[in-house]
């Protein structure tokens, strides 16, 4: 490699090309130096390299536009030619993103190692079309940044692409003339903008102050017409799907813009992005500043022919793909290991490690040392791990494959093994905590990971850690977690060897999977019937010895074996033999169903002999799940058996009664549904290969067509005499070579023809496929799920079995004590690690991981289920449908459920008829203050506003300090509370409040927060708000003390109320109980919860459980700081 492209490559690292100079400014004058030179010679090439490394070592931005900046003064021809080109570049990105579908990573071997430019920008930008790299846009952004600090381009032509890009995006989520299904897009552009201004907003506010606040202003416009994102369906994690989110709950998008605000505030000073500009600032002004030509966007996605949440969804999901959120936060670690970062360093490390990922994705060496390295002055390890799990557990698919992450955390341990171990396993105990809540894609990739990151260290990890797993039930996520550990460690090594591993706790052997010997039937003589059986196995043995033909081998079984045995002893005899016979390896196996495949292809012909072939596989390698998934991926592969036979036998009752307790099943799944998708998958790419031949032999053919013709017309001598035509050999020359054109071109159609046949076929049987697949999952999880209206959510559904568990707490006055270390036993709730408890029964278990792998399949193939959506409502999602089944498909395709969100309705409504009832209960107790309101049920309604939230009707599962007091909102206006209009489909009973500014929300929920807690811990008997517009007199003693007593009672029901919305969650809140003897109040945790009795458990900070009924006797939460 030529010395000045190593210099551009190593420019601010420790190099040998720099010398023992690790200083960037130096870095900076000597590459330049080297480029000056260079410049004589071979203008393009260095123009081509350097704009190559500023797109493909992004974290090295700065720098690259620092030399340019240099070079300007010195050719100023020179850099106008680079604005020029990535302007061109720019623009081609800009204009074509919109037409790409499937993004293709471009591939950087390793850093010394750039890929060339192309020929020619033409076939650059082709590529660019093909690979659809919203990166490239982003980074080129960048580039124009950093390019405007080192004074090469005017800030007013920055300016111009930001409202450029602006504009775009606010017509785009335009409901009038834009398609807000293409949001992402739009918020992708305003993401660019925003991601820009670490790297020139100081240099901006000080060169064009008044047209940056304008960019500003449009910003915080834009986000003020858009539609929030919600990850549902996206997230790693199920209760995230669960919960509504709060109105202070920023997205991707609204969370950036609040580090920018920060930035901003705090004068543009980042020490996470480097501005080695500043240090040749007295040189650079002296350059002549380029203007960047007007950029345009493309033209707005036309709006569907016929408007539907069908057809809109469509097109959002399309949308989505090609312009996908970079990175999902998965927070894993607390906010302590990275307290000391501002909020835009987070961001900016993030951009830095993501891009390493991307562009050093083939050298997992070259992208280690690089993401150790960066240019930052601070320490990163908690953060680096963060997001490569983030990107490892990304949904719907992480953007490389699972096993480049795996490389890419063991190069880091290696490189880093001071530090980085530690932070992995901080990792995996950290998810290993929440693994019940992991949604199961996840779960699969991160046993998948962590098997292998093992047998890349001896397989050594502190297993006694997690022994205590023993002790929950076995179908305990965290217990099948271990399990399936074990066993992906097992088929990457030895049985014996994975045994020896986990020798500090023995016990976990347990869990190991049985050693995978072969369950062969006809290996000893046991009964009369299997004498016979036996023999005819031999038999068998024999003539495969003897390489007899399927057609030899069909003859013998129809003569010798059915006749006597009947289809399954025949069955029984050929499949077990012929799996032993190729037991020995994978090439055993291929070559005995390539020389005998015909013969189960006669014998399982239809779908039910097929199933029956799965059982015998399934029962020959019942000891090891590895090869019963591979032989019945091969025999898939070979067409011996169709995928609709493999989804009955998965759905069969002895597997049904896995789906909880083992993968095994999910494999086997998994891997026919990927391989029917896979066919599909590649005939697309044979068309479109063909299609391409198809053009590249019709010119082929056009231009022997001519020569041919133009050398028919041609005039020659013969004989002395002109005749047309040329010489008759040439011409029989060319006629053959036009007819074999031709003959080409036909053929290439032909096949043309053939593979769409073939594409057809596959489409149809993958909508088959997915069918069946829906209507299976749809019979078994309406078997097994609560009925509707006492379950729709899966927290409810979790809390099933916890409640019916409840502890009496007669019969124990006290908590349980730890015999050996005396402190009180701590209970686990939904998979966490304190104890063996696990409060979800094995039925509530069974559906959640059943539901969660029917979102997972959803989500995975939703490109391909949308376009039969239409058919999967009518035919399995109709209107009697579980809400839990449909909440689980519609997530995993990420369309909204119909009315917005059934559960918080039906919660809402539920929490409605509760305060009714509340009400008339007291009413009948005071009948004198009937006459006093205007009816039970408008003080039943007034009620009820007190006590649903605000924003979005649910219960925060936080502190109670998050949850807001609305007496204040209500004083002096009962019409208000009462008659409130609804907002959209939102329930009727909440304030219809004016929505406030952004730079307003933070103080106005933390205001709200501060005026909740101040009221909780005022005297109960304070006048409220909601009694000043009672008619009562306030001279009248009596009356007076009638209101107050009932609005005590009504602040229980308040109370109440919360309680009952909390439900399960309510546990481990910190409340007040009123002891009625002397009307005291004694402070204590919730222990437990019966929601359909309305019992609460309560721990007493002096050790005592109190059992009480909800309205029976006062109760309330106690403000957690």
């Amino acid at each position: 490699m030529s010395s000045w492209k190593s210099l551009l490559l190593r420019i601010g690292e420790k190099s040998p090309d720099y010398g023992t100079s690790s200083d960037p400014k130096e870095h900076i004058e000597t590459c330049f130096g080297v480029l000056r030179r260079e410049l004589e010679h071979s203008p393009n090439e260095v123009s081509q390299f350097l704009l190559q490394c500023a797109e493909q070592l992004p974290h090295k931005t700065s720098l690259y536009g620092t030399v340019i900046g240099l070079l300007n003064l010195e050719n100023e021809e020179f850099v106008r030619k680079v604005v020029e080109n990535t302007q061109s570049n720019f623009q081609g990105e800009c204009v074509h993103n919109l037409v790409l579908h499937c993004p293709v990573v471009p591939v950087l071997c390793s850093a010394s190692s750039l890929r060339e430019r192309h020929e020619d920008a033409c076939d650059f930008e082709i590529e660019a079309l093909d690979s659809g790299n919203c990166n490239r846009i982003r980074l080129l952004m960048r580039f124009l940044t950093v390019m405007m600090c080192s004074k090469v381009i005017h800030p007013s032509s920055l300016v111009v692409v930001f409202e450029t890009l602006l504009s775009s995006a606010a017509t785009t989520v335009d409901e009038e003339k834009g398609n807000p299904s293409w949001q992402s897009r739009a918020d992708f552009y305003v993401t660019c903008i925003l991601s820009c201004l670490p790297w020139g907003g100081a240099e901006l506010i000080e060169q064009v102050p008044e047209e940056i606040e304008r960019v500003m202003v449009g910003v915080e416009a834009y986000l003020s017409i858009r539609k929030r994102v919600s990850d549902t369906g996206l997230s790693a994690f199920e209760d995230d799907d669960e919960n509504v989110r709060e109105p202070n709950d920023k997205d991707f998008l609204e969370d950036l813009w609040g580090r920018i605000q920060v930035l901003s505030s705090n004068g543009w000073k980042l020490d996470s992005v480097p501005r080695p500009h500043l240090s040749f600032e007295a040189q650079l002004v002296a350059g002549r500043s380029h203007e960047f030509g007007p950029i345009s966007c493309p033209d707005q996605p036309d709006l569907p022919s016929t408007i539907s949440s069908i057809t809109c969804g469509k097109q959002k999901h399309d949308a989505e793909l090609i312009y996908p959120q970079r990175i999902r936060r998965l927070n894993i670690f607390p906010a302590s290991k990275t307290e000391d970062l501002q909020p835009m360093d987070r961001f900016i490390v993030e951009e830095y490690l993501l891009d390493v990922l991307f562009f050093l994705n083939g050298c997992r060496k070259e992208c280690a040392s690089y993401m150790a390295g960066l240019p930052v002055p601070f320490r990163y390890e908690y953060l680096m791990a963060e997001t490569i799990f983030s990107q490892l557990l990304m949904l719907p698919q992480p953007p490389f494959r699972p096993t480049y992450y795996t490389l890419v955390i063991i190069d880091l341990c290696k490189a880093l093994p001071g530090a980085f171990p530690a932070v992995v396993a901080g990792a995996v105990r950290a998810l290993f905590e929440k693994i019940a809540d992991l949604d199961m894609e996840c779960r699969t990739r991160l046993i998948l990971w962590f098997s292998h990151h093992l047998s890349n260290f001896q397989f050594i990890w502190p297993w006694e850690e997690w022994a205590y797993v023993l002790d929950l039930p076995k179908w305990a996520p965290q217990r099948v977690f271990v399990q399936e550990v074990l066993e992906r460690e097992v088929r990457l090594s030895y049985w014996d060897k994975v045994k020896q591993s986990i020798e500090n706790a023995p016990g976990l052997a347990e869990l190991l999977p049985p050693k995978g010997a072969p369950n062969f039937k006809f290996s000893v003589e046991e009964t009369s019937e299997g004498n016979g059986q036996h023999a005819l196995s031999v038999d068998l043995r024999t003539m495969v010895k003897a390489r007899a033909s399927a057609r030899e081998m069909i003859v013998w079984i129809e003569e010798s074996v059915f006749p006597v045995h009947g289809m399954e002893g025949t069955l029984n005899v050929v499949v077990q033999t012929l799996l032993d016979i190729g037991s020995k390896s994978f090439t055993h196996l291929i070559t005995v169903l390539e020389r005998y495949g015909q013969v189960i292809a006669k014998l399982c012909g239809d779908q039910d002999k097929q199933v029956m072939l799965i059982t015998e596989i399934d029962s020959y390698w019942r000891n090891n799940s590895q090869m019963s998934a591979v032989a019945i991926d091969r025999m898939m592969g070979y067409r011996l058996l169709s995928n609709l036979a493999i989804v009955r036998w998965v759905f069969s009752p002895a597997n049904i009664e896995q789906f909880h307790l083992s993968d095994r099943p999910w494999e086997i799944l998994r891997n026919t549904v990927s391989k029917t998708y896979n066919r599909v998958c590649d005939l697309r790419k044979e068309i479109l290969s063909l299609k391409k031949s198809i053009v590249s032999a019709e010119e082929a053919a056009a231009t022997a067509k001519a020569e041919l013709v133009a050398a028919e017309s041609k005039l020659s001598l013969m004989d002395g005499e002109p005749v047309l035509g040329e010489n008759p050999v040439r011409l029989k020359r060319l006629k053959s070579y036009a007819e074999k054109a031709k003959e080409e071109e036909l053929s290439v159609r032909e096949s043309l023809e053939a593979k769409e046949a073939l594409l057809a076929r596959a489409l149809d049987e993958f909508e088959a496929l997915f069918l069946s697949l829906y209507k299976n999952f749809l019979n078994v999880l309406t078997e097994r799920l609560p009925s509707a209206s006492t379950c729709v959510t899966l927290q409810g559904l979790k809390s099933i079995h916890a409640d019916s568990m409840a502890v009496d707490v007669e019969e124990s006055s006290a908590m349980e004590v730890d015999d050996e270390n005396g402190r009180p036993k701590k209970s686990q709730l939904n998979g966490g690690r304190m104890s063996s408890v696990y409060n979800v029964g094995e039925k509530e278990q069974w559906c959640l991981s059943t539901l969660g792998y029917l979102k997972a399949f959803s989500r995975q193939y939703a490109s391909e289920i949308w376009p039969h959506m239409e058919k999967l409502d009518a035919e399995v999602l109709t209107e009697d449908v579980h809400p839990l089944i449909r909440k689980a498909v519609y997530c995993g395709l990420r369309r909204p459920v119909d009315g917005d969100n059934l559960k918080h309705h039906k919660d809402e409504d539920l929490l409605k008829g509760q305060a009714v009832k509340n009400q008339k209960a007291l009413l009948e107790k005071n009948p004198s203050i009937v006459q006093a309101t205007d009816s039970s049920e408008d003080v039943s309604q007034q009620t009820a506003s007190l006590m649903v939230d605000r924003h979005d009707g649910s219960a925060n599962i936080g502190d109670a300090k998050d949850r807001s007091d609305y007496s204040g909102h209500m004083k002096g206006s009962k019409t208000l509370v009462s008659h409130s209009p609804a907002k959209d489909t939102k329930p009727l009973l909440k304030f219809k409040l004016k929505k406030p500014s952004l730079e307003n929300q933070s103080s106005s929920y933390q205001e709200e927060e501060k005026s909740y807690l101040k009221g909780q811990r005022s005297k109960r008997k304070r006048r409220s708000p909601f009694m000043e517009k009672t008619s009562f007199s306030e001279n009248d003693d009596k009356t007076q003390s009638v209101q107050d007593n009932l609005m005590d009672e009504i602040m229980d029901a308040n109370w109440i109320l919360k309680i009952s919305k909390l439900g399960r969650d309510a546990i481990g809140k910190r409340v007040e109980v009123q002891q009625l003897s002397d009307n005291s109040w004694h402070k204590g945790v919730v222990t437990d919860i019966i929601e359909g009795i309305s019992t609460l458990s309560v721990t007493l900070d002096d050790g005592k459980v109190k059992s009480l009924e909800l309205g029976k006797q006062g109760v309330r939460f106690v403000s957690q700081k």
